[in-house]
């Protein structure tokens, strides 16, 4: 599967953007997906996953309550709705894939990942 995340922007504090992972070559319907984030100097971390059908979702607890993860298994696609942005989500954000059934909040866990997309708040 090859997945390409697009939506990163530079934003003011307090905006939104949606970010979204298309994926290629396999249904994603087949995956828990993952986003990640990576600020610069800084590991990567789990912000939000969902399950196969979407029933179950996870979130970082700096995020909860402003971001919001779905997917959309007809178009192949998983998005992460970000709200009232805070110049500390600034980072690069990425999408990632894991082949079994749980969510899981370490990267080494996910099997595929696609680039990052960029995201930059400023205050």
């Amino acid at each position: 599967v090859q997945l390409q995340a697009s939506g990163g922007g530079s934003v003011q504090a307090g905006g939104s953007l949606r970010l979204s992972c298309a994926a290629s070559g396999r249904a994603v319907s087949n995956y828990v997906v993952g986003w990640f984030r990576q600020a610069p100097g800084k590991g990567r971390e789990f912000v939000a996953g969902i399950s196969r059908a979407g029933i179950t979702t996870k979130y970082a607890d700096s995020v909860k309550g402003r971001f919001s993860i779905s997917r959309d298994n007809a178009k192949n696609t998983v998005y992460l709705q970000l709200n009232n942005l805070k110049p500390e989500d600034t980072a690069d954000y990425y999408c990632a894939v894991d082949d079994l059934y749980t969510i899981k909040d370490r990267p080494q866990e996910y099997d595929y990942w696609g680039q990052g997309t960029q995201v930059t708040v400023s205050s």
